[in-house]
């Protein structure tokens, strides 16, 4: 219990406050290995092979053949420090190797000794080094620190992006047999039976059904949540979390009840059940296109016009910037929405049509802030605006609710603070390292909880909402205060013909409460 106080006692203070250094703290923080079915169901070999050296080495050579850009990262770096400091992994364990620009190092060392002329020369004065067992360990730990938010590469006045040598360092330890467990083992699970969560079709039509019952029961209105139904306009791709647990599922019925609204036809397919793409993680352009071209079969097969994507931070950032890439053309879509649209895109349209209405006081008893989850954030945008990544989720907490208050600036949008889990870490054994890199997080959301009173904080990323779920009550906040964008949508929305929805109710309703229009958003903006 002391451990715990002790870290409670840790969410008070400045997010952004940079710690002492305590250099090795984090270095016997690693994930576990693949085990050798885990490998080889990606392709991998099952085992560390010999010669893993000069496998190694020549895996990187093929690396920046294909990516001038990993080249160009591990050149340009010119130690100026503006990254130091920017790591939420740094930020709450002090660990120097946690610093971006000292994880880049872990690789540009061996990259220098290996493929740059001085290097080779006099490797001590240009800070190369051998590719050792122990410079092994360290990738396999430290590069398992980072979960590829990007928040550095923002403050890089050359842009290098840690994230995509991250990337780079785990592809090199999959291609010589030292695979990470944990993603993995998931990516087979999608290759095998269609999602993260080994969930097979029968127990996910199951699900479905239950939950429909469970929508019928609460309104009174019969909400369908249909799977493989050929010619539906639309094909919705959503985390496997969505089926599965809180607030996940309360996100989902949100969805279902937006999309019965709309009167749009639509389906999810048994095949492609799962939106993430943990190739992305672990650096595989293979294994992320052969996830991704499930997403298409199953658009294909089912004939859709649309596809839309639910809230999961990784994958939106995959289907916005490499879905067309990895498995397109997607030219069998509506010309109208030739790439894929986020759930909140779908369900702002129809709020600024006026198509929705909302009862907002039925989340009176939420006090609401916002996480900007990292990929959707630095990787993606949504509508036709810059910036709507941020305003869009804003827009629609704010036609749901009366009372949201954001997070201090320097922690969101843009410069947002990473949840500790994302980038393949959400697994038990890395539970310290997602402690301390869920730190500047909950700070910061202390510090909003007690200047406004806030009980809640939404995300749009599954990884985002299953990490608070774990790391919230360590730092002192309930498990449950953590929630969907859509589950606030769902607890708002009036559906047509709902017990809810009759006319007494509405005639009660103070002006602009129900259609999300100006008055709605204006309301709960934080300027009480």
């Amino acid at each position: 219990m002391a451990g715990d106080d002790n870290i409670i006692d840790r969410a008070n203070g400045d997010p952004l406050e940079c710690p002492a250094l305590a250099p090795g703290v984090m270095a016997s923080s690693k994930p576990y290995v693949a085990a050798p079915a885990h490998q080889e169901a990606l392709g991998f070999p099952g085992q560390l092979v010999e010669g893993w050296q000069e496998k190694a080495i020549a895996r990187l050579g093929e690396l920046l053949e294909s990516s001038r850009a990993l080249r160009v990262y591990l050149d340009s770096c010119v130690k100026c420090g503006a990254c130091t400091d920017k790591c939420q992994f740094f930020l709450g364990s002090g660990d120097p190797n946690n610093m971006p620009v000292a994880r880049q190092d872990l690789l540009r060392k061996v990259y220098r000794r290996y493929f740059t002329l001085a290097g080779k020369l006099t490797p001590s004065l240009v800070g190369a080094e051998d590719l050792t067992e122990q410079v092994l360990e360290e990738w396999f730990s430290y590069f398992h620190q980072c979960s590829q938010c990007r928040r550095c590469s923002l403050f890089c006045p050359y842009g290098i992006d840690t994230a995509e040598i991250s990337m780079a360092a785990r592809d090199i330890m999959d291609t010589i047999g030292k695979g990470q467990k944990y993603s993995n083992e998931i990516i087979g699970k999608v290759f095998k039976i269609g999602n993260n969560l080994g969930l097979p079709p029968k127990a996910l039509k199951a699900t479905l059904q239950g939950l429909e019952e469970e929508i019928e029961e609460e309104t009174g209105v019969a909400v369908r949540l249909p799977l493989d139904e050929p010619g539906a306009e639309i094909l919705l791709v959503t985390p496997s979390a969505d089926f599965f647990a809180s607030p996940h599922m309360e996100g989902l019925i949100g969805y279902a009840k937006v999309l019965h609204e709309s009167g749009i036809s639509w389906t999810f397919s048994s095949h492609a059940s799962e939106a993430a793409n943990f190739g992305m993680f672990i650096g595989s352009t293979d294994n992320m296109r052969n996830v991704a071209l499930r997403i298409r079969k199953a658009a294909e097969d089912l004939g859709v016009k649309r596809l839309v994507f639910g809230e999961c931070g990784h994958a939106w950032r995959v289907a916005y910037n490499f879905l067309d890439t990895l498995a397109g053309p997607f030219d069998f879509l509506d010309p109208k929405y030739p790439r894929p649209q986020h759930i909140c895109e779908f369900t702002w349209d129809l709020i600024k049509a006026g198509r929705l209405t909302f009862d907002k006081s039925k989340n009176d008893q939420i006090r609401l802030t916002f996480h900007d989850s990292c990929n959707v954030a630095r990787a993606s945008r949504m509508g036709d605006e810059p910036g709507g990544q941020f305003e869009i989720p804003r827009a629609i907490l704010r036609a749901t609710c009366n009372h949201f208050y954001d997070m201090a600036p320097e922690t969101i949008r843009e410069s947002t603070l990473c949840c500790g889990g994302g980038g393949g870490l959400l697994t038990d054994e890395l539970m310290d390292v997602r402690i301390k890199g869920a730190q500047p997080r909950m700070r910061a959301l202390r510090a909003v909880a007690d200047e406004h009173g806030v009980t809640h904080m939404a995300a749009i990323c599954a990884i985002c909402k299953a990490q608070f779920s774990k790391i919230l009550p360590k730092y002192g906040f309930d498990m449950e205060a953590i929630v969907s964008v859509h589950q606030m949508v769902s607890n708002a929305i009036v559906l047509s013909g709902s017990r809810t929805g009759d006319a007494s109710d509405e005639d009660d309703a103070p002006d602009g409460e129900h259609d999300g229009g100006p008055a709605a958003q204006k309301e709960g903006s934080g300027d009480e």
